[in-house]
């Protein structure tokens, strides 16, 4: 069987990029997402293993530890999130396409450590004021929570140019349509 390769998507909170990990997921049967480790709690509808693996404190320190990590950071509050290298391997190995929605560093790491088998994509929000926007109509946010999203957008978006592509999420299905057009191109070579 041959090996899988790496898809990672970028972008600050707000700007798509769920939303459109979920219709590539959907559209390639070859796409697996890559599930993240974290320490926050879970959510009431998170399944751990399927949403995230929920770590402790000390189960992720002897993860970082033990080298098991492609790729980990601190955020939002102090809770760290991370990408197992075992989980990514053993999807690459039975052939799948490993979707990675991650945060800009450890995007930077992955395509760094994968090279041209990875593909990393930066979604952009059209502006602040439309992000600010999309992050309030959530309904998820108090006011210290949007404040502390905006700075770290401002700071993810200072990196945009070292991905491979940038898209504007000013229109969904336009940006959906140049994302699967990419993805495309990519599995098929």
């Amino acid at each position: 069987m041959k090996k899988g390769k790496i898809i990672i998507l970028v972008a600050p909170s707000g700007a798509g990029k769920t939303t459109l990990s979920k219709r590539l997921l959907n559209d390639f049967s070859t796409l697996k997402f890559s599930v993240s480790a974290t320490t926050r709690t879970p959510r009431p509808h998170e399944v751990n293993g399927k949403d995230y693996f929920f770590f402790d404190n000390n189960e992720f320190d002897k993860a970082i530890s033990e080298d098991r990590f492609l790729e980990w950071e601190s955020f939002y509050g102090g809770s760290r999130y991370g990408t197992l290298r075992s989980t990514v391997e053993e999807d690459l190995k039975k052939g799948y396409f490993v979707l990675f929605d991650i945060e800009v560093k450890g995007a930077l790491n992955v395509k760094a450590h994968y090279g041209d088998n990875a593909l990393a994509i930066f979604i952009k929000p059209p502006s602040d004021e439309v992000l600010k926007e999309r992050l309030k109509n959530r309904g998820t946010e108090n006011e210290e929570s949007l404040r502390m999203r905006l700075e770290r957008a401002r700071m993810e978006l200072s990196y945009a140019d070292r991905f491979e592509h940038v898209i504007i999420n000013d229109d969904l299905e336009r940006c959906y349509q140049e994302l699967h057009r990419l993805v495309h191109s990519f599995m098929t070579q």
